[in-house]
């Protein structure tokens, strides 16, 4: 029986190939948006969803504006729980012309790298980066964008520290996964200090953010606190929170804009599934007198109702399997045009589950009221639209 219906369905699904065409049409664009959309929304928290449990930042508790002193560092080393820390200061250089941004920080390199094994560096380039005072690492992306290589010179106009400033790449790191940004310039934080305690003595020898290392995610809040009563009353004190939360807290500035992306991406979906709903609503109507036949044939109700439950069915399925296999290289299009904003872009599982499931709810809300309507017509009824 359900061979039957399948075949029956799939027959009538294809009967109006101009209609059916149109309409896998647009269910595939529906789908196909609705992924893209909720690819921006993942690339959005891709930082801080690939953020490690076992590493906190430790800030200025006014503003990240504020640095701290770098005497901070060997107070916060002997914390209870902590097993590493490093230092990082935002560059915030232009590279030829303002387009062309990037993250680029002030590090320093052996400790900052110990506590980021997701950036996987080989171990001559390694060496020559920490050995290079002037060397800086690059990401496979970032080096790609710009034909960047081993041994060239690069040139940043410094915005927050005025001139112009010369890097040599030592080195082009790869990502652990495809969860790492690859798209991040790292240099000496000594070659930063020096030039600072050269021009501005008093803001020399300071940091943005301590990045510290523990032992399990588990002790995050408790390392944290013991971490800012180090400095509590201090003329600076800190605040410590997980890479996590710190990511997060520059996604907090954009709230309204990701919102308003989920909710265009759901609009989206209940477009098409008005669409599809006067589709299967068309095709009802035009086989009541059919549908009536079969139940003078002895067919039930639900046999009706299993037929248009199938038909949308099968459409919803052919459309978004079209719609879910060309957000593959329409991702990685999107992605490579907006590889400044959203270093890490690509489709994830749970998106690809979401086309799915929501092209399952449109096929079932579409049929649901023409099925129910072609269960309850009289057979008498259905057979006098024969005439």
């Amino acid at each position: 029986m359900m061979l039957f219906l399948l075949r029956m369905s799939l027959k009538n699904a294809l009967r109006h190939r101009l209609r059916a065409a149109l309409t896998l049409a647009g269910l595939a664009v529906a789908i196909l948006s609705f992924g893209l959309l909720s690819t921006v929304v993942t690339a959005w928290y891709a930082g801080a969803d690939a953020a490690s449990d076992k590493r906190l930042i430790s800030r200025s508790a006014i503003s990240l504006v504020f640095p701290l002193p770098m005497s901070y560092g060997e107070k916060i080393r002997g914390v209870e729980g902590v097993t590493g820390i490093s230092w990082a200061n935002w560059f915030g250089g232009i590279y030829i012309e303002p387009k062309n941004f990037f993250p680029q920080f002030a590090v320093d390199p052996a400790s900052y790298l110990r506590l980021y094994p997701e950036f996987q560096v080989d171990e001559a380039e390694r060496a020559a980066f920490i050995r290079d005072r002037q060397g800086c690492l690059v990401g496979r992306k970032l080096a790609q964008r710009f034909g960047w290589k081993v041994g060239d010179t690069i040139p940043l106009k410094g915005t927050i520290y005025p001139g112009t400033w010369s890097f040599v790449v030592r080195g082009i790191y790869e990502g652990r996964d495809a969860t790492t940004d690859e798209n991040q310039f790292f240099f000496h934080w000594a070659y930063l200090n020096e030039w600072v305690l050269q021009r501005y003595p008093k803001r020399g020898n300071a940091t943005g953010v301590f990045v510290v290392g523990i032992r399990e995610g588990s002790e995050a809040a408790l390392v944290s606190e013991r971490v800012d009563s180090q400095f509590r009353n201090s003329l600076a004190e800190t605040l410590t929170e997980t890479e996590k939360s710190f990511q997060l807290s520059f996604v907090a500035m954009t709230d309204s804009i990701v919102l308003a992306i989920q909710v265009v991406s759901y609009v989206v979906i209940l477009i098409i599934m008005a669409v599809m709903a006067n589709t299967m609503a068309m095709a009802a109507r035009e086989r009541t007198a059919e549908y009536a036949t079969l139940k003078a044939l002895g067919f039930g109700p639900p046999v009706v109702g299993w037929l248009i439950l199938l038909e949308s069915i099968l459409l919803c399925a052919l459309g978004a399997g079209l719609g879910i296999l060309l957000s593959f290289p329409a991702v990685q299009l999107v992605g490579h045009a907006l590889d400044n904003l959203f270093p890490v872009f690509h489709i994830a599982s749970q998106t690809l589950w979401l086309q799915a499931g929501a092209a399952l709810v449109v096929a079932l809300v579409s049929a649901a009221i023409p099925a129910w309507q072609s269960m309850r017509i009289r057979i008498v009824d259905g057979l006098r639209a024969i005439a």
